[in-house]
């Protein structure tokens, strides 16, 4: 059940009217309106008196940055590559899905072992965005060691590979 009304104490009902609310209301529509300097009455008492809240910026913006400064030094990791492609040393890409962190597991550990195994190899690791689902262990040329492509989840053919096994199939291969 609602409440009764308050009766006015025998208090005139215009001493009422007169009187203005100490904080006015801040809506989207007043702030748009006081920054798009179309002020009203209202703007101009107890609202300007009030601080504004600050526009937030985007944070991809300073995400696409970082992005397009990194992209030019992988290719600059790539031009050496390139020149020692002509001195009889081999470029080995590995190609890894973001999507889970046992790709990027896996991958390491074949850099790694292929590094240590191989005397003058260069081994580089998604030097272009990645396809979804994929682990791909390839020559710079285009001779694939290992290519899983379009895995789903719990991506069982590549949990089922012996790391220590590709790496040494890989190692007679180069060799």
């Amino acid at each position: 059940m609602a409440p009764t009304k308050r009766k006015s104490d025998g208090k005139p009902e215009k001493d009422s009217e007169n009187h203005k609310p100490t904080t006015t209301r801040v809506t989207r529509s007043s702030t748009r309106q006081a920054t798009h300097g179309a002020t009203t009455t209202t703007t101009t008492t107890t609202t300007t008196t009030t601080t504004l809240p600050k526009a937030k910026k985007a944070k991809l913006t300073t995400t696409s940055k970082e992005k397009v400064e990194s992209k030019p030094k992988t290719t600059e990791e790539e031009q050496p590559s390139s020149d020692g492609l002509n001195n009889g040393s081999k470029t080995i890409v590995i190609e890894h899905c973001k999507q889970c962190n046992q790709f990027k597991i896996r991958a390491v550990k074949v850099k790694l072992g292929l590094e240590n195994a191989v005397s003058g190899i260069t081994v580089l690791i998604n030097p272009e965005k990645p396809r979804r689902g994929c682990f791909e262990i390839r020559e710079e040329g285009g001779k694939k060691f290992i290519s899983l492509l379009d895995m789903k989840r719990p991506f069982g053919p590549m949990k089922a590979l012996d790391m220590d096994g590709v790496i040494s199939d890989i190692v007679e291969q180069i060799k």
